[in-house]
């Protein structure tokens, strides 16, 4: 191969490498994203290993869309509100570049308040029955007893939540959502840091990043590291392949 047809060859790869990477870039920013699930305060919807899509055009488009979040347009484009009990992947108020997931309660004017350990959207108690009481869950390193619920938001959407049995948040003061931002809670629901605490508090439309869909690979990270693929049979979660989130 002669020196021009090296350099020919060597500029026509490089086209389809820019070509794929804009492709991926497009497709990263418009239609889906892949997330790792790395704590343990949406469970039991989301599990420490879990991975999922997310779907970045279902509330339109902002800054956080991009990679990087680039400081280019300071609204949503084709913005559509979230609804009660999506799964929503948001950039934190606290940097604006970490990435949350959280189950949205409150919509823009809703108030939300703890009352002897249940929720109250605009005074009224939301619906909430008792599925499970011998249930565990994960906080960290530390495995505690949990009661299991099946919550019912005013919207009609149905999600499982789980409450420390040794000890749960009780009462709280009364959030009063803002135009324009949401509160969001983790479903494990005292092992979360979420809308409840100052550091998180209301999230604006603006640092939503989009829709969680769908669980498409799963392994207990708790037991083997993905990187020991030759030990995954011990901890790949097979029965969550392909699960739709709810």
């Amino acid at each position: 191969m002669n020196k021009k047809s090296l350099i020919n060859s060597v500029l026509e790869n490089f086209k389809v490498l820019i070509g794929a990477l804009i492709i991926a870039i497009i497709i990263r920013s418009l239609i889906f994203q892949p997330f790792y699930i790395p704590s343990s305060s949406m469970e039991p919807t989301l599990l420490i290993g879990d991975r999922i899509f997310v779907s970045k055009y279902t509330y339109g488009f902002s800054k956080h869309s991009f990679p990087f979040s680039p400081n280019i347009i300071n609204e949503r484009i084709h913005y559509k509100e979230p609804q009660q009990g999506d799964s929503v992947v948001f950039k934190t108020p606290e940097d604006n570049r970490t990435d949350f997931i959280k189950r949205l309660v409150g919509l823009p004017g809703d108030e939300i308040q703890f009352i002897d350990g249940e929720i109250f959207i605009n005074n009224k108690k939301i619906k909430r029955k008792k599925i499970e009481t011998n249930a565990k869950a994960r906080c960290g390193k530390v495995v505690f007893d949990v009661n299991k619920y099946e919550e019912t938001l005013p919207n009609g959407i149905k999600h499982i939540a789980i409450y420390n049995k040794e000890g749960t948040i009780q009462n709280t003061k009364k959030f009063s959502v803002p135009e324009n931002h949401f509160f969001l809670l983790g479903d494990n629901r005292d092992c979360s840091r979420d809308s409840r605490f100052d550091n998180i508090g209301y999230v604006s439309f603006i640092n939503l990043v989009g829709k969680a869909q769908i669980i498409f690979f799963s392994n207990d990270t708790t037991k083997n590291s993905l990187l020991k693929f030759w030990k995954l049979n011990n901890s790949f979660r097979i029965d969550r392949l392909f699960k739709k989130i709810k």
